[in-house]
């Protein structure tokens, strides 16, 4: 019942959530955004979602049928099955000592649903989009999940729910500011958001992976985006700042973070991308990893 009520204020949460980005993204463009539906246009996400699944849905002659409905929902029940790792104040949904591991395999398996839906459509478009998604998930899940590592090692566990008492003296974010941007922009580039959304290049890939879906299809994949971003940013106040009595002022200024980068710097180019991961945020952290087993005996 526990995780049923969180998944539906999540989803909820992710309704509003896109309601929000348009009228930042409209306010910093000098607009108005959606404000028609609704008291300020705050049931627009609603109006979006019932235009969306009442669309009917079509299929090209070559694409894969199976794969091309399952992959959808696959990616958005990728994002859910997170939420029992979230510790809620003093309980936790899946009491797990190592949780932080689960919560590795499964956010790598993100990436074979994206694989998935570039696949199955048959179309040069999709799939290119989807290898250049994949490779940049696959690139940036190396400094990701060492990141991860660096946190476990200070506070001596896996479990997310003990990195949380392990701050109760100082947040972690402090001495390391620097880890901290480099986890944020690896999270962005994890869930293919600007500058970093390369998948979606619309100048060349046409939409990329999820070019061939429309409706319902389009809508699952959108929701699994933005799901996404919901749960990293409360894993990054997990990690960072994680005190109970401020925890959801910090997880809205996270988020309003993720959404005001999409407004304010332009696309990357790709090879400046694979560059930033691979020759600078790989190699500081590879030298602060030892950093955290060294410091603590010189100081003995």
């Amino acid at each position: 019942m526990n995780t049923l009520i969180s998944i539906i204020c999540l989803l909820v949460a992710v309704a509003f959530y896109t309601i929000l980005e348009r009228k930042i993204l409209g306010y910093i463009q000098i607009r108005k955004g959606p404000n028609k539906v609704g008291f300020i246009g705050i049931l627009q996400p609603f109006a979006d979602a019932i235009k969306l699944f009442n669309k009917s849905l079509s299929s090209s002659d070559p694409s894969n049928y199976s794969i091309s409905y399952l992959s959808p929902s696959l990616s958005l029940f990728l994002a859910i099955i997170l939420i029992p790792l979230i510790p809620f104040s003093n309980t936790q949904i899946l009491d797990n000592k190592h949780n932080i591991l689960t919560f590795f395999i499964i956010s790598s398996l993100s990436v074979y649903s994206i694989l998935m839906i570039g696949w199955s459509s048959n179309s040069k478009y999709s799939h290119i989009g989807a290898i250049r998604s994949v490779a940049q998930m696959i690139s940036y899940e190396v400094s990701f999940f060492l990141i991860i590592l660096f946190i476990s090692i200070m506070s001596n566990s896996f479990n997310f729910k003990q990195i949380m008492e392990s701050q109760n003296l100082i947040w972690f974010f402090f001495g390391n500011i620097i880890l901290f941007f480099m986890w944020f922009t690896s999270c962005l580039a994890e869930v293919n958001r600007s500058p970093f959304d390369f998948a979606e290049g619309e100048s060349e890939l046409v939409s990329g992976f999820n070019v061939e879906y429309m409706g319902g299809w389009f809508a699952l994949i959108f929701l699994a985006e933005y799901y996404n971003m919901i749960i990293l940013s409360i894993f990054s106040t997990i990690l960072f700042f994680s005190s109970m009595k401020n925890f959801i002022i910090i997880l809205f200024i996270i988020t309003i973070m993720m959404l005001w980068v999409r407004g304010s710097y332009p696309r990357f180019r790709y090879d400046l991308l694979m560059m930033l991961n691979w020759k600078i945020f790989l190699p500081m952290i590879l030298f602060m990893l030892p950093m955290t087993l060294i410091l603590p005996m010189w100081c003995l």
